[in-house]
């Protein structure tokens, strides 16, 4: 699963909203939602296997952080993306106009 295709679930893109602010554990992450743990623990498995999110031992718990670089490919994607919609959207107004 890419970043993108990870992100397009809000309760995804609601976890790595609070893992933004600092690392968490899983109960701490679980706890901010309504779902079961065992769903939660889906939703972060799909996140680190994204890169999106990484995560380490400590001691008996779980703790994850936010690993920015994927997201800051996809945002470059997306403004390139975005660039070329704004560069067509443009170019149709002025097609309008010159008709």
């Amino acid at each position: 699963m890419d970043a993108l295709e990870a992100l397009g679930d809000p309760t995804r893109r609601r976890v790595v909203e609070l893992l933004s602010t600092g690392e968490r554990t899983a109960g701490e992450i679980a706890q901010a939602f309504p779902q079961s743990r065992p769903a939660m623990s889906r939703h972060l498995r799909l996140l680190r296997e994204a890169g999106i999110v990484t995560s380490r031992a400590e001691g008996t718990r779980r703790v994850y952080a936010l690993n920015r670089a994927p997201l800051a490919d996809l945002e470059q994607w997306l403004g390139q993306r975005l660039d070329a919609l704004d560069t067509e959207l443009r170019r149709a107004v002025r097609g309008e106009r010159n008709t």
